[in-house]
Parts: structure tokens; sequence; C-alpha cells
């Protein structure tokens, strides 16, 4: 199937094939076995999970910490090129002196950036489609070097019209797209009660989500032939990166833009036992925040919980890391938990807002949603 080709709808009415894998992290293997129950999550008994065959026992993650400069509404086209161009320049930069990393992973908007103030209206003007001109561009690069290339953006997909979406994407070292993952859910209720984020998540649309997708695709793993791959922007919910471990994930790359914090990305590590980078901002002049507000950190974690490359400044750097994977997959498993100790707590508990609550409503703007939101929650 074709990038041009690619379209939700049309994946899942290929289920049996590689087009759901493709558009939704999904294994080919669940895929086949699920296409009358929708990619329905299964879990293998005995500690293992399903993988491709590796091509190499060892493969370099590199994390490009790149600027982060909002599309300008005034000229949209021109400077969501210019950014395109940035980054594209810098997966050059990553091959100067010879090998570079195999999979190159950028922040969570290096193609629009994140525009202070910016209504639901803005962020679709500057939204990207997926596949569309930008992906076409990227896709080149990782077919020149033979690798892949993994970065977050808005995004617009019109099975989903009205919605602005963060999606990450997926490009193999073939130009093809591997994933477009959904960020699972934004945080509620944290701003005062006056603006929320109005970004469509997983969680925001659940229902409607499974139904066109199934829950295989809430938290997807990409079995690549370097290694089991799942991406997130989400912070602080470790629940959900042990949830991806249990899949089977063995390197999870989270981006973030500012808000993240060290000892969450180093726990992702420690308690399952994975490798996961995180992939924040770097200092960006010109944009509309403070130019260091939050840069930097960008790292790289090993299953241990210790670092194996942290950026060394807020600047634009490449941070760079070995992952053995062959050694790792050889002993690794899926994470030791008992969940027969506290699983009753956890279908006991009622989250302070519900799902689904962007269905039958989109708010306009930031304050808007904190307008629409302020009554939503269910917590007294």
């Amino acid at each position: 199937m074709t990038e041009a080709a690619l379209s939700r709808r049309s994946l899942l009415g290929a289920a049996g094939g590689i087009g759901l894998t493709a558009a939704l992290g999904v294994s080919g293997e669940t895929a086949a076995a699920s296409e009358h129950s929708k990619a329905d999550v299964r879990i293998n008994p005995d500690g293992r999970y399903p993988v491709v065959p590796l091509v190499k026992e060892s493969w370099t993650l590199g994390v490009a910490q790149a600027r982060s400069m909002p599309v300008d509404l005034a000229r949209v086209e021109a400077s969501r090129r210019e950014n395109l161009n940035h980054m594209i320049g810098l997966i050059d930069a990553a091959f100067a002196f010879g090998a570079g990393p195999d999979l190159i992973f950028f922040h969570e908007f290096p193609i629009t950036g994140f525009g202070a103030g910016w209504t639901r209206k803005d962020v679709l003007k500057v939204a990207i489609e997926i596949p569309g001109v930008e992906t076409e561009e990227i896709a080149k690069k990782a077919k020149q070097y033979g690798i892949y290339v993994v970065f977050g953006s808005y995004a617009r997909d019109p099975d989903w019209p009205g919605h602005a979406l963060s999606i990450t994407t997926v490009i193999g070292p073939d130009g093809s797209i591997l994933a477009r993952d959904w960020k699972a859910r934004n945080i509620k209720g944290v701003f005062g009660g006056e603006i929320e984020l109005f970004t469509t998540t997983i969680y925001d649309v659940l229902d409607r989500f499974v139904e066109m997708y199934g829950r295989d695709a809430i938290l997807p793993v990409i079995r690549t032939p370097i290694g089991n791959v799942a991406t997130s922007s989400v912070q602080r919910e470790p629940e959900l990166f042990r949830a991806l471990a249990i899949k089977g994930a063995e390197v999870i790359l989270r981006t973030a833009t500012g808000g993240f914090v060290p000892t969450d990305i180093a726990a992702t590590s420690l308690y399952n036992g994975v490798y996961t980078a995180v992939a924040n901002n770097a200092i960006s002049p010109g944009s509309p925040f403070f130019e260091d507000t939050n840069a930097g950190g960008s790292a790289i974690y090993g299953p241990d919980g210790e670092a194996m490359a942290i950026a060394k400044s807020p600047n634009e750097t490449l941070v760079m890391a070995r992952i053995p994977i062959g050694v790792f997959r050889a002993r690794h498993r899926q994470p030791t938990i008992h969940p027969q100790l506290y699983m009753d707590v956890l279908n006991g508990y009622n989250p302070r807002f519900p799902p689904n609550l962007f269905d039958n409503y989109l708010p306009g703007d930031l304050k808007d949603a904190g307008r629409y939101l302020r009554d939503k929650g269910v917590w007294k």
C-alpha cells in the first residue's frame, strides 16, 4: 500500500494484512488473528511477547534535541516549510561525520511548533496530514540513510473532521509509515479551571476510537526488525508505560515540549526493565516563550533506570546511545507484577474526568475548553 493510499478506514478494511500494522502499531500477527474482534488485546501468558526477527544485534538510538518554533499564522505554508527544512537539515547533520543513528527521534512539535493562544482553528490551520507533504520529505531522508525517523506533530485526519490531533509518526528505512500513534490522554484539571487543552486524545473519544480501531490500538507496540518500539507524549502516568511493557515494548520513545520530569522517564525504565528515551525541545530563539523555558534534558535511559546519555546543554544537540537489543531480548521478559493484589483497587477507581468528553463537543480554544470541562469532573 502506498503512502497516498494510506487512510485509517482503508486500513481497517485490510485488517488481515500489514496495513493495520503500519498505521496503528498493531502487529501483523495480532491483526491477522483479530479480523472479527478488531484487534482485541491478547497478552502472552508465559512472560514472553510477540516479536519479529532482528536484523542486527545492536543499533544506535539518536535523540534530536531540536528547537520548537510555532508556525507563523500569517505565512503558514512558508514557515511550516522552514521548520521542516530545519528538521531535515538536522537529520543530515546527524550523518555529517559518518555513521549516524539507526533511529532518530524528535520532540512533540518540530514541524508546527506550539503557539501561545492558538485556537482550534489555528491548530487545524498549521497541522499536517499523515501521510502528506511533510512525511513524504522525511521519508526521502529515511530512505537515503536507511533509518527510522520518529517525530510528533499536530495533525488533521479526514476521518476525524474538526479534531486537532497530537500524533507521533514512525517512518521506516524504506520510507513507509509504520505508525501514527495518537496521544493517549491529556492531563485535565491542573490549570486552575480557567484553561484546558483542547487537542483530541484517545481518552477524549475512547468509545468511538475503539469502535473504529479496536482496543489493541489504544496502546500500540510497533514490532520492527530492530526491536519492539512504543511512543508516547503522556507524562506522569506509570501505569500506561507498564501496560506497554507488558505488551512487549522494549524501547519506549517519549516526546515532550518543556514539561517533563527526568525521574518519571528514568522510572519508566527502572520499573519495567526497558530502554526509555525522552526528546525535549532545545532553546528556541524567536519563539513567543522565554527561550530557555524548560528547554533541554533530552536523554536515554537503560533498563536499570540509569542514564546512558543526557544532553549536556539546552541547545540543539544529538544525544546517542547504543542499544544491545539482541542480548537484551535473550533475557528480557514482561515486567514482574502481582495484579491479584491490587486489581480490585484499580477496577474500583473512578477517574476524575470520564472518557468521551470530546465526542459531542469540540472546544474552540483553551478558555472554551476550561469552561466546558469545569463541571465535567466527577470528584467532589
